[in-house]
């Protein structure tokens, strides 16, 4: 069994910053592949924040670029989201999204449950 938390979200004022961490675990072998963050403001669809490949390549949405920084710790198989400089609209429940390879199958795609982020005006 795979489990993908994620923890760091609350409640923040615009222009400031706040850190997201997401850890993937299983009970055998995992091997963490692409990992990535999405969220899904109150009436609009889940939509990718950004991205980050096992080599570390990474990618963003326009709306984030500049401001937000996605990393990862390989040897915890954590995934993190520095964001800064945030804007009301950024508020949205933040899904960490991560693809597992276990000794059953090479690759699956796993949800986190969300964390709430809310930026003050």
């Amino acid at each position: 069994q795979v489990q993908v938390v994620e923890s760091g979200g609350g409640l923040v004022q615009a222009g400031g910053s706040l850190r997201l961490s997401c850890a993937a675990s299983g009970s055998g072998f995992i091997r963490i592949n692409t990992m990535a963050w999405y969220r899904q403001a109150p009436g609009k669809q889940r939509e990718l924040v950004a991205r980050i490949t096992s080599g570390g390549t990474t990618n963003y949405d326009d709306s984030v670029k500049g401001r937000f920084t996605i990393s990862r710790d390989n040897a915890q198989n954590t995934v993190y989201l520095q964001m800064s400089s945030v804007k009301p609209e950024d508020t949205a429940v933040y899904y960490c999204n991560a693809d597992v390879g276990t000794a059953l199958r090479y690759s699956q795609t796993y949800w986190g449950q969300g964390t709430q982020v809310t930026v003050s005006p």
